[in-house]
Order: C-alpha cells, then sequence, then structure tokens
C-alpha cells in the first residue's frame, strides 16, 4: 500500500499518518491548494462552519478540505491530545472525509500550536488549505503537516522525544534537524523540495536564532522567508515544531 495515497473526493494526495491527520497534503492535477488565514482565529465549531460556507461560495465539497492550523490554550498531555483528536475527527468524518478504521487513515494535514501570548480560551482554527480547479496550473501546490521534536513510535511522547527535556545548544540543534530531516522526507513523498517551498514556519518559545542559517538557510529552506511563531508545540515536553508551505496563493478571511 502505497505511503501517498490520493484522496479522490478531495484533489489531493497525503502523506499517511495517524488517524488524527496527515503527515502533508499536494493538490493533485487539475487541481491547486489554496490557503486561507481568519483575520482572527475562530472556536473549532464556529471555524468549521466557516469553512463549509466559504467552500459552498466557491462552489467546492467539503470533501475539499485538505488541511489546517489550530492554536490551543496550552500543551496537552498524551490523553487530553487523543481526547482532543476524537472530538476533532468527529466533522471530517461527518463531511466523509475520515472513516475510522479505514486503513488509509485521515488524509488532512494539520498543525496544532499553543501561543505563549494572547492564549486562546478554547482551541481554534487560525488558517486553513482546501483544493480549488486549476487545469491550467503553471506548478504544483502543497502544505505539510505540523511536525515536532518525537519519533513515531513509542509508548508515549515522553518515550519519543528528542533529547527529552535538553535545551542546550546542542540538543535544540538536534532536535531541529530531526524535524528539518522529516519535513524533507515527506516534501520527497509528495514530489517536491525546498525549491518548492513558499514560506518554511518554526514553532518555538526556544532561542533557535543560531541555528536558523546554519540548518534553515543554507540548505534553501529560507528563501522565501522563514516564519517564527512564538508558540509550544501541542504536547507536553515537545520544544520545536515545523511546517512548511508551498500553496498557490494565500488569502486573509
Amino acid at each position: 500500500m502505497t505511503d501517498v495515497p490520493v484522496f479522490a473526493p478531495g484533489g489531493y494526495r497525503y502523506v499517511k499518518a495517524v488517524f488524527q491527520y496527515s503527515g502533508g497534503v499536494a493538490a493533485e492535477p487539475g487541481f491547486e491548494i489554496e490557503r486561507a488565514r481568519f483575520m482572527q482565529p475562530l472556536p473549532i465549531g464556529e471555524a468549521f462552519r466557516a469553512v463549509e460556507a466559504h467552500l459552498k461560495g466557491l462552489g467546492r465539497p467539503v470533501t475539499a478540505f485538505a488541511q489546517c492550523e489550530l492554536r490551543s490554550p496550552a500543551p496537552f498531555t498524551d490523553q487530553g491530545f487523543y481526547d482532543f483528536n476524537k472530538v476533532y475527527v468527529g466533522t471530517l468524518a461527518r463531511w466523509g472525509i475520515y472513516k475510522e478504521g479505514d486503513p488509509l487513515m485521515n488524509p488532512v494535514a494539520r498543525t496544532n500550536v499553543c501561543p505563549m501570548y494572547d492564549k486562546p480560551a478554547e482551541p481554534c482554527m487560525y488558517a486553513f488549505s482546501y483544493t480549488v480547479p486549476a487545469p491550467d496550473a503553471k506548478r504544483g501546490s502543497f502544505v505539510l503537516a505540523g511536525g515536532g521534536d518525537a519519533r513515531e513510535s513509542g509508548p508515549s511522547y515522553r518515550d519519543r522525544i528528542i533529547r527529552l527535556g535538553d535545551t542546550s545548544p546542542e540538543g535544540l540543534k538536534e532536535k531541529v534537524v530531526f524535524v528539518i530531516n522529516e519535513m524533507e522526507r515527506r516534501m520527497k513523498l509528495l514530489g517536491f523540495g525546498w525549491k518548492d517551498a513558499i514560506t518554511t514556519q518554526a514553532y518555538t518559545v526556544q532561542n533557535i536564532g543560531h541555528l536558523v542559517g546554519e540548518l534553515l538557510a543554507a540548505r534553501g529552506a529560507a528563501t522565501g522567508g522563514v516564519v517564527w511563531y512564538y508558540t509550544r508545540p501541542p504536547v507536553m515536553d515537545l520544544e520545536y515544531e515545523m511546517d512548511v508551505r508551498g500553496a498557490a496563493r494565500e488569502i486573509v478571511l
């Protein structure tokens, strides 16, 4: 079974990951990915209604929903994150995107981080991406999900975290390198590389300034800029998260 199945109702392919989200999405031929950011993040329920209305206004089905960016009040425990995700995928199931027990899992990519300042009172949606028809698209478009400094396998996040609790310059470097390598793996699976990235996003409250040149700019990951969000990853004890965007266009609602 391929690691990059196609979600035909949405017009995009995706990197298989876990039940709550995929590792990233890319538009299939004949489509482009467009990203929309809310001027002010909306509570999840209200945001999903706004997404549905926006897609209806474009003449697109809800299955065109391909990615979202969430903001949560504080990092979750492992169990808290699981409980939140079970509620989150409920809307995707209603929209015909997610089906529990499906071996292809969830096609929708996602980033979920926790602002250090101006924290939301409840989980909110900051932005979302979707496909639109583009028979004459000049280039491919993609959006990766957020990835943090933890390996995929292990009984808990604490058991999987790279250099757990180590925010020394050397510890941070190892964490950042691990996440960059994962971003490159996902882009390659989708058929892209750093030359295709529009922007690179970093999510951390740790000082990574000394690493941007050596680890990001030197490999071409900063050509379109590096956006640093002063946020924490969504699960306790994680320190660094990234995602990469190569949408065809971005708008603000």
